[in-house]
């Protein structure tokens, strides 16, 4: 059977840069274990998955190694399939997902994901994760994700994992952030998965869940802009609002085609 995919940058209005993602629409599931085969073979940090019935769409991700329980860049890639590519006229698309019902407003070329808060808190910084970094941070934090605030943009740029260290670490779905205030923006940040495929991740829209209500309370802002300092990079627009935030950000489509199984 023939599948329609495409591969989207999101966070981003230039080819080449932001975060990758595959995005896949179905008629009905697949097998678990083909999905995940099928985002292995599209090697790209996040596939996007989509059963569109008439009242719902049912969204999934997945990385090369495991289903997600939330993605911002391929949900934001799937929105911009659906407005570019699949002629969908709504101006407010709702995904059902592991996290529950994820809304994504579109204004001209912006995507706005609405998703839930996570504000982290203080934790200690386990000794493993200590030892594979090469810069100590002034602060840890810890909601799905570990969050490691550090004092400079510097020295946000200049963190380095040694990997070996940091595999040992067992997070499930969730990674360590690094951020610090911006130079330019209100805050950065980078992304680091243990026993990942993709070590470094090169915009992660779910980490903001945590990095938004954290910088706002530090800030005293709602509405920030903040920059993930991968190589590629990224732009995203954020909005604290209580329970929730909004992740803004724009997309490039790089390639549409198919592929086939049989």
């Amino acid at each position: 059977m023939d599948y329609s995919i495409y591969q989207v940058d999101a966070f981003t209005n230039s080819l080449f840069q932001g975060n990758p993602a595959c995005v896949v629409p179905l008629d009905k599931w697949l097998n678990d274990s083909v999905l995940l085969d099928i985002a292995k073979e599209n090697s790209v940090p996040e596939t996007a998955f989509f059963v569109q019935n008439k009242d719902s769409i049912h969204l999934r991700w997945f990385t090369p190694d495991l289903e997600m329980d939330l993605c911002g860049h391929a949900t934001l890639a799937t929105a911009h399939v659906l407005k570019k590519h699949l002629n969908n006229s709504d101006k407010n698309l709702s995904f059902n997902t592991l996290s529950g019902k994820v809304n994504v407003s579109v204004s001209k070329d912006h995507y706005f994901l609405d998703f839930p808060s996570r504000m982290p808190q203080i934790t200690e910084l386990p000794q493993n994760l200590a030892k594979s970094l090469n810069l100590k941070p002034i602060e840890v934090l810890k909601s799905r994700d570990f969050v490691l605030i550090y004092d400079k943009e510097k020295e946000v740029r200049n963190i380095q994992i040694e990997r070996n260290i940091f595999d040992s670490l067992d997070l499930g779905t969730g990674g360590v952030i690094v951020t610090a205030p911006g130079d330019k923006v209100d805050f950065v940040s980078r992304f680091f998965t243990p026993r990942a495929t993709l070590l470094e991740d090169p915009v992660t829209g779910s980490a903001h869940c945590s990095l938004i209500p954290y910088w706002a309370s530090i800030l005293k802002k709602q509405k920030m802009n903040a920059l993930q300092l991968s190589k590629r990079g990224g732009q995203l627009f954020c909005e604290n609002r209580d329970s929730r935030v909004l992740i803004g950000g724009k997309a490039r489509t790089f390639l549409k085609g198919t592929f086939q199984i049989r």
